[in-house]
């Protein structure tokens, strides 16, 4: 990934870096979050951002809770008009913010569960073909290296937005 593409990809994921580490309102969680379940993993209220136009890359953010006694990863999905979806990791490095693929996936513990949101772990929709639109939710895989493949649905919340209306996602 060149500086460019690591500059729009990181405007991507870290409008809302403040609110996520909780310096902003907390809301509260909607009566009926979405949730996907394969196997012994459960994906709670998958989201995306919408995305400004020309923009190339957006990212996904979800809960994933394994309820089995096995770990399972996280090794990729699908998204429309992307295609390429990685898995990303950002992490302060040497004082800078960086962000990497994670080749190897992500693991999901056995009986633990692991938040992708802005600023840590998150799904990187890579070489979007036209801009993301608030709105409908999208369509979308998950691929386990295990559990094998979901579809889920992305709800698309506003350019910037901390998280879907209501659902607290700067707590995490």
């Amino acid at each position: 990934m060149n500086r460019r593409q690591f500059l729009a990809a990181a405007a991507a994921i870290v409008p809302s870096l403040a609110l996520a580490q909780g310096h902003g309102s907390h809301g509260t969680a909607p009566a009926n979050p979405a949730v996907f379940r394969i196997g012994a993993l459960v994906i709670e209220a998958p989201w995306t951002r919408a995305t400004p136009g020309g923009a190339r890359v957006a990212g996904g953010f979800m809960t994933i809770r394994n309820t089995g006694t096995v770990p399972d990863r996280l090794v990729g999905g699908t998204f429309p008009g992307a295609p390429r979806v990685e898995v990303h990791e950002m992490a302060m490095a040497d004082g800078m913010m960086r962000m990497r693929e994670l080749r190897g996936g992500l693991e999901i513990p056995a009986g633990g569960s692991v938040q992708l949101r802005p600023g840590g772990y998150h799904m990187m929709f890579m070489e979007l073909g036209e801009p993301v639109r608030a709105g409908a939710p999208l369509r979308g895989t998950l691929v386990f290296e295990k559990a094998g493949t979901i579809e889920i649905a992305y709800d698309v919340v506003p350019v910037g937005a901390p998280g879907p209306a209501g659902h607290g996602a700067a707590r995490h």
